[in-house]
Order: structure tokens, then sequence, then C-alpha cells
């Protein structure tokens, strides 16, 4: 199984969680301070919400197709390569309140994809630090 994920910074996570719950029909799947994701079968979407500054509008942080394994990371890692694309490999690194494999690739607009798996949920920890204030967790 793979969907894509759609991460987005809003200014207000409670009014989006309430927003995104009506708009879908479900709530989210894990709910933690300044974050949020609703892991959808139909659409298959993940789509994470990153609480940003008051005031700010809602805008892209990054974009994502979640796998199954990390062989399926590792395949992606090889198949990117291959096609000319430079790659950033993270293992074992915890992010949006899990343990993750992934790839970071960038598009032409600096738009951020990742291809991940999450390995673990990483519980209630603090919220992500300075890796997150940039786009990417």
């Amino acid at each position: 199984m793979s969907r894509v994920q759609l991460a987005l910074r809003v200014p207000d996570l409670s009014a989006s969680v309430a927003f995104y719950t009506k708009l879908f029909g479900t709530g989210p799947a894990k709910l933690r301070d300044g974050y949020a994701n609703f892991a959808l079968a139909e659409p298959p979407l993940k789509l994470v919400l990153i609480e940003g500054a008051d005031g700010e509008d809602t805008r892209l942080d990054h974009l994502g197709v979640e796998v199954d394994s990390t062989d399926a990371v590792r395949a992606a890692t090889a198949r990117l390569g291959r096609e000319g694309l430079v790659t950033e490999e993270e293992n074992d690194t915890t992010c949006c309140y899990a343990v993750q494999d992934k790839v970071w690739v960038h598009g032409p607009g600096r738009e951020p994809w990742e291809v991940y798996v999450v390995k673990a949920d990483a519980g209630s920890l603090a919220k992500q630090p300075a890796a997150a204030a940039d786009g990417c967790c």
C-alpha cells in the first residue's frame, strides 16, 4: 500500500482539524501538540497538519509518498538516483511523532517531496524542533 501525503502548515490547528474532520467524515489518526494527521483510505491520502504562526495563511509544507517498507524507500532512492535526481536519505529519523526511513528530492520549484515509511510511533515526544520550521520534518 502506498498513498500520497500532503503536509500543510496551518495557522489554527484546532480549526483545521475540525474542518478536515467534517470534510473527510473522520477524525485524525494522530493528534499531538502542534501536529495532526489524517490517514485516509478513500481517497488514499495522508493529510498532515503542522501548526504554523497565528495569522499566517495556510501553505504547502511538503509532499510525500508513504510506502510500506524500508525496502520500498531504498528502491525509490535507487530509482530516483538513476533518473538523475539529487537525493537525501534519512534513516531512523524521528519526524512527525514517528520513527521513519525516508529519501528527499526537490521539484523544479524547490518543492520538497519525501518517500518514506513509518517504522514506529514515537509517542508524545516534544514538538519537533528546528527541522520542522524549515518546511521539512
